[in-house]
């Protein structure tokens, strides 16, 4: 099997991985905070994981890694069948990842799949323990997983909430498609953990929309894919500025309603965007006056990759 060919199989199981994280992060806004909604976004984590490697994998055949997503199942009125189907989506990844094994070959990158099955095989079997647990206690969700469940005709403060999900979402696929295609590795790790910060922003944002009874759709958006470094920089820092200008006018709006958790909430995230313009825009200022030099070579896919707590900090 030839590298395109493998590229292909690899880009295959980034959207199986891409599709299994949002569903999986879709049922535990729902859920609520809880121990258990913590326990689905660490197997969220690990999705996570399996994507970066994935996709440099790809890279360093020479390919450009999918950052589709495959279909995600948000049908079922409660949690155990949530986690039903989430049982179902371990099952399909760890049948095509042994299908892949088996037709790929290659010691090195068949390692890397084995490694990935283990976890899914895990995977399922903390989900399978979820679908009994959560039968048990027989606790209605906090929030909607089904749009049509979901609150109609949102006011303007749910209206601004799912446009921070979107946009959280949007930008957090073309930080980590900028990452994994660089050939610069400090700003591919700059990149990484910008994406992290995005994805906090984006559970902060659909918590919230659940807890009004409101579904927080997230659907793929185009994005940027630059392949110059300082193209892709020079795209963050305007995905940056939009997106500030638009929570100044939200906030702007929002002045005089009764709303003080959501702005509390729009001026964080807002501070946050403010910060990541300047390390973008101190970041392309270095890579033009070549203070930023090209890596030798990318990290290694199977070395281990924390993306941190969802909700957390950059833990040392």
């Amino acid at each position: 099997m030839d590298a395109a060919q493998i590229v292909a199989l690899l880009n295959e199981d980034i959207l199986g991985e891409h599709a299994a994280l949002i569903q999986y992060l879709l049922h535990a806004y729902a859920i609520g905070e809880s121990g258990i909604a913590c326990e689905i976004e660490a197997i969220a984590r690990d999705e996570m994981r399996h994507l970066k490697w994935l996709a440099e994998l790809v890279v360093e055949l020479g390919g450009k890694p999918s950052m589709e997503r495959g279909p995600v199942d948000a049908t079922g009125a409660v949690p155990p069948e949530w986690m039903a189907r989430d049982v179902v989506a371990e099952e399909k990844a760890i049948d095509l990842y042994r299908e892949h094994i088996a037709a790929i070959g290659e010691p090195k990158i068949t390692l890397l799949l084995e490694r990935i099955v283990r976890d899914e095989v895990s995977h399922e079997a903390k989900f399978t323990g979820l679908v009994e647990e959560l039968a048990a206690q027989g606790q209605p969700p906090v929030g909607p997983i089904q749009p049509a469940a979901a609150t109609a005709a949102p006011a303007r403060p749910l209206e601004i909430l799912l446009q921070g999900v979107q946009h959280e979402y949007t930008v957090i696929l073309q930080y980590l498609y900028h990452a994994f295609t660089t050939p610069h590795c400090d700003i591919a790790d700059e990149l990484e953990w910008q994406a992290i910060n995005e994805m906090q922003h984006m559970g902060w944002f659909a918590e919230k929309l659940a807890s009004r009874g409101a579904y927080p759709g997230v659907e793929p958006a185009p994005f940027d894919k630059s392949e110059d470094t300082a193209d892709m920089l020079r795209a963050d820092i305007a995905a940056e500025r939009a997106v500030t200008m638009d929570y100044n006018t939200q906030l702007e709006e929002l002045k005089g309603a009764d709303e003080p958790g959501l702005v509390q909430l729009l001026s964080l995230v807002r501070d946050h965007e403010v910060y990541h313009d300047a390390l973008f825009s101190n970041l392309l200022h270095d890579l033009q006056e070549g203070e930023i030099s090209e890596a030798a070579s990318k990290v290694p896919p199977a070395q281990e990759w924390t993306v941190g707590s969802l909700h957390g900090q950059k833990q040392e």
